[in-house]
């Protein structure tokens, strides 16, 4: 009888019968510990379209861990942006007629 109900109950989960409840667990922790390690380390980044595609797809970390692991170490070519000068450069002054006497 028991048996019976929980079996109803886990079918209206949507979970199939066929799968342990303990691994849907398991790889639901797994898949949530990769997640936020990527999804932390893309926004440290300033990543925003690795965040956004961590965030949306689900991989059971797979995903995750290949960004964590191989592509946020690859540094992608940025245009380089002009420095500012911090002292004016010096312009040489010409002389004026009164003073090449």
């Amino acid at each position: 009888m028991a048996g019976e109900f929980m079996s109803s109950y886990y079918s209206q989960l949507g979970i199939p019968l066929g799968i342990p409840l303990w691994l849907v667990a398991v790889a639901l922790i797994w898949s949530l510990i990769w997640k936020g390690l990527a999804l932390w380390k893309s926004a440290k980044k300033n990543s925003k379209i690795w965040f956004v595609i961590i965030l949306i797809v689900n991989t059971l970390g797979i995903l995750e861990i290949l960004y964590y692991l191989l592509f946020s170490e690859i540094k992608l070519d940025e245009p380089k942006r002009k420095r500012k000068r911090t002292t004016p450069k010096r312009i040489p002054r010409k002389k004026s007629r009164r003073t090449r006497r």
